[in-house]
């Protein structure tokens, strides 16, 4: 779910870049420092998801350029073979900045109708630190973009790319950190919602077009300063696009990706209301070792908070531990942050994180791990994408 508003998008302002991203100057910078400035949203002209339309693939992993927004969201748990632990978080949005009637052919290898937006964290547990970086580009002179054949999708040397049919390597460096991870897709894509569609509120065309890749084998290298680790475990890949945003009443999300020890996986979405309720279009999807799914709505799940965190940052309050019910599963999971700072003060700021999970399935024990995201404790969504 949880993207569909995430980047550059909303009912009141829109996050458009100036500076460096226009102008490039600084690129021999470790990272383009990029002048923000807020425009009015204009959304009209767009593509809207207003339906299930088939998501053929490998097709449907590359960009759609007619939506407003889009984004390739990746997360992962690993850990080195005695155990140490890291979280990460590799993500990129990409932003049109004019609707398909209104592009105008230039010739310019430079000229552009979309921007990209990115983000790189990484949690080391054992080492107490949670570390977050951003980057802008432009989505032109082979700076920043996606494709479907082979599927890449990248901004400057922040890259994800298939080598082969099923696999892809992940690469991405900044400050004192860095990846260089294999992951293989177990799973193939699922589909939320209905067929991939998935309704976040009742107008027409406040929905997004929505898969994962729940189950990606990974290995690889992480390095921390001067330290290098290899590590092994399983990450998880959201591909979502659509126009519109929240509804007028929604002010954030919290989103959950879990991660089975039995083979099964679990996401759910809840959006929150300005009076403290979770909106009836919260939904969320069950995935059977065997990978098939059954959608979970609103009635069927419940998400119980059993602690608190004050960010140091922010001054935000975050949840900060979970019991999460689907008793149709059998499903009873405690849920808890590897560290209890995973907040990102970025453009915007939001928690995103790891966490570990334990609890039964079918009166079963289970463990695991996954990734949460919350948004609009800091402040507000509404009026800021």
């Amino acid at each position: 779910m949880r993207r569909w508003v995430r980047v550059l998008v909303g009912t009141g302002v829109v996050v458009l870049l100036l500076g460096a991203l226009l102008l490039l100057a600084q690129r021999d910078e470790p990272q383009v420092q990029a002048r923000l400035v807020a425009l009015a949203d204009e959304s009209g002209g767009y593509l809207r998801a207003e339906g299930p339309v088939p998501l053929e693939f490998p097709a449907a992993h590359g960009p759609h350029p007619d939506y407003q927004t889009e984004w390739w969201y990746y997360t992962g748990n690993v850990q080195t073979d005695d155990g140490r632990r890291f979280g990460y978080q590799l993500t990129f949005f990409r932003r049109a900045l004019a609707p398909p009637d209104e592009r105008v052919p230039r010739e310019s290898a430079w000229a552009t109708e979309q921007v990209y937006m990115a983000h790189l964290a990484l949690t080391d547990v054992a080492g107490g630190r949670y570390q977050a970086f951003e980057r802008f580009s432009r989505g032109g002179a082979g700076l920043a973009g996606a494709q479907a054949a082979p599927y890449q999708v990248w901004l400057e040397d922040w890259r994800v790319e298939e080598i082969e049919p099923g696999v892809t390597r992940m690469r991405a460096a900044q400050g004192e950190i860095a990846l260089d991870l294999r992951l293989t897709d177990r799973k193939g894509p699922i589909l939320h919602g209905d067929r991939g569609f998935s309704p976040k509120g009742p107008q027409p065309g406040n929905a997004s077009y929505y898969y994962s890749l729940t189950r990606l084998e990974t290995s690889g290298v992480i390095r921390v300063a001067d330290s290098s680790y290899e590590v092994q475990g399983l990450s998880w890949m959201d591909h979502e696009f659509s126009t519109s945003g929240l509804a007028a009443d929604q002010v954030g999300w919290d989103w959950f990706s879990m991660q089975l020890d039995d083979g099964s996986e679990l996401m759910v979405f809840q959006l929150r209301t300005e009076d403290g309720r979770i909106d009836p279009y919260s939904s969320g999807t069950f995935v059977a070792p065997d990978g098939t799914t059954r959608a979970i709505d609103r009635s069927e799940f419940e998400v119980r908070v059993t602690d608190t965190w004050r960010s140091p940052h922010t001054g935000a309050t975050y949840p900060a531990r979970w019991t999460l019910v689907v008793p149709a599963e059998g499903l009873e999971l405690e849920i808890e942050p590897y560290l209890a700072d995973q907040e990102l003060a970025v453009s915007y700021a939001y928690w995103e994180g790891a966490v570990q999970v334990e609890g039964q399935r079918a009166d079963r024990p289970v463990r695991g791990a996954g990734y949460i995201e919350m948004t609009g404790y800091a402040a507000s969504m509404q009026g800021q994408f």
